[in-house]
This record gives structure tokens, C-alpha cells and sequence, in this order.
């Protein structure tokens, strides 16, 4: 079994003996690309193939990197062995749906909250993304889980690649 050191922003680590299972948007993979976020999203897809994270996805992340630059894509592809797959279920639209009524995003915004629900619905235990405006964002993430809570679900934690990997070693 691997060991992982995380850090929960909480400034509490804690040492988990199982995969973390981890919903990924469609920003961790263009943030390899991102000279701000290369780093700490190229760690993180190395301890994805290292086997510390059970990574899923869905419809929608595979949607949304159908759209973006051929290099994206391309990482996509590579990475993709190592991902696992939710579908977009009634549940999940009905939980979306609740985040919209809630106007914690505008309907403008309606993916980034489809990506939350699927996460919550699929029993991920993070959403990792790099969209600090409509998911990693702290007013947000309160209100996600109080929708969740709410609708019957259990909170989400939701964080940035940077606060997921573990920094003993840097690849």
C-alpha cells in the first residue's frame, strides 16, 4: 500500500493508506501546459501513474478536451489509461439542477456545476480542478456543500493540484 502526505489547507496533514479517489475537470489537464500551473499539474498526473489517485472523469471532460488544442488532447490521450469514467445520470442532473436554483453559478456556468454534481453524486472524495473562479473558490465550496448536505449527499472537498500532491518528492 502507498502512503500519501497531503495536505488539507487546513494546515493538518494526514497520512491516507488507500487510493484517493479524485473527479479531474478539464483545467488539471490544460494546466500542463499553463506556465502557472505546470508544475504542480505535472506531479500530479506523475503520482497518477504512480498509482496514488483513482482518477475519474466523464462525458463532459471528454467533451470539453475534444474542443480544446491538439497538445491537450494529446496529453489527454496519453494520460488516459490511467482514468476512470462516470456517466452523467439523472441524479446528477437533478443535483446540478439544485446548484443552478441555488445561483451559486449562473446557467452560463452550467458544466462547472454538472462537473461538482457528477463528482458528489460519483462518491469522489476531492474534485481537483484549476477553476478557481466557479469551483476552487472558498465561497463556492461552502455552498456546494450545503446543497449536498441538503439534497442528502456528503460534502466534497475540493481542491487545486498543488494542494493534493505530495511534495516529498517533486518529479
Amino acid at each position: 500500500m502507498k502512503y500519501l502526505f497531503i495536505n488539507l489547507n487546513l494546515q493538518l496533514g494526514l497520512i491516507l493508506m488507500k487510493k484517493i479517489s479524485a473527479y479531474v475537470d478539464t483545467s488539471v489537464f490544460g494546466g500542463i501546459f499553463d506556465e502557472e500551473f505546470k508544475r504542480a499539474s505535472n506531479t500530479f498526473f506523475h503520482q497518477v501513474k504512480m498509482d496514488y489517485f483513482d482518477v475519474y472523469i466523464s462525458p463532459l471532460v471528454r467533451n470539453e478536451i475534444s474542443l480544446a488544442p491538439l497538445h491537450v488532447q494529446n496529453f489527454f490521450q496519453e494520460i488516459f489509461p490511467y482514468l476512470k469514467s462516470v456517466e452523467v445520470t439523472d441524479e446528477a442532473l437533478n443535483l446540478r439542477d439544485s446548484y443552478l436554483a441555488s445561483k451559486i453559478v449562473s446557467k452560463k456556468y452550467t458544466n462547472d456545476a454538472l462537473h461538482v454534481a457528477l463528482a458528489t453524486v460519483s462518491g469522489c472524495l476531492f474534485i481537483i480542478s484549476w477553476n478557481f473562479k466557479h469551483i476552487v473558490n472558498y465561497e463556492k465550496i461552502a455552498l456546494y456543500n450545503a446543497i449536498n448536505l441538503s439534497e442528502g449527499y456528503r460534502q466534497i472537498s475540493i481542491y487545486s493540484p498543488l494542494e493534493v500532491v505530495s511534495h516529498e518528492k517533486e518529479f
